[in-house]
């Protein structure tokens, strides 16, 4: 396989995931932590392979190639890898309740932009959000190689 046709991120459909609501039950992820830099992730491939190596070790797979980014600090990204089952010798976490989903596409440098809208938006239906993740939906190879940079704003409501 020539590198132009490695592709390592499911092709995504983001009219499945644009405006939608979803209530989550006991949605399951794998939870780690990456070392940013002023919001820029520094380890972030590393710690993917290692999760990475870990589901596919204990037989589970990563339904949706979903991955879940909380960016707690500066510092401190978490992430979230959705997965099928448990997998023993990482962090287990589940997500309950009723989430809201909006995609943008373009530059990252856009994400200011992204979250204002996404505010207005959340606004306009009349909710609040709890917590919020970013799905950083493909790498950067495979942004390249589908032609499009998708970015989905997750948000606990």
């Amino acid at each position: 396989m020539t590198e132009a046709n490695q592709i390592c991120c499911p092709q995504f459909n983001p009219e499945l995931w644009d405006k939608k609501v979803f209530n989550w039950e006991n949605k399951r992820f794998v939870k780690s932590k990456v070392f940013t830099l002023f919001y820029m992730p520094v380890n972030f491939g590393s710690v993917m392979t290692k999760l990475v190596k870990k589901v596919e070790e204990a037989g589970a797979s990563m339904p949706d190639g979903m991955v879940l980014g909380d960016h707690r600090s500066k510092w401190a990204l978490d992430i979230y890898v959705g997965v099928d089952k448990e997998v023993p010798g990482v962090e287990n976490v589940v997500l309950n309740g009723k989430f809201v989903t909006k995609v943008y596409e373009g530059p990252y440098s856009d994400t200011g932009k992204w979250m204002s809208d996404y505010d207005v938006y959340i606004k306009e239906q009349g909710l609040s959000v709890k917590k919020m993740y970013m799905w950083y939906v493909y790498c950067p190879k495979c942004a390249k190689k589908y032609g499009k940079n998708y970015t989905v704003v997750v948000g606990q409501v």
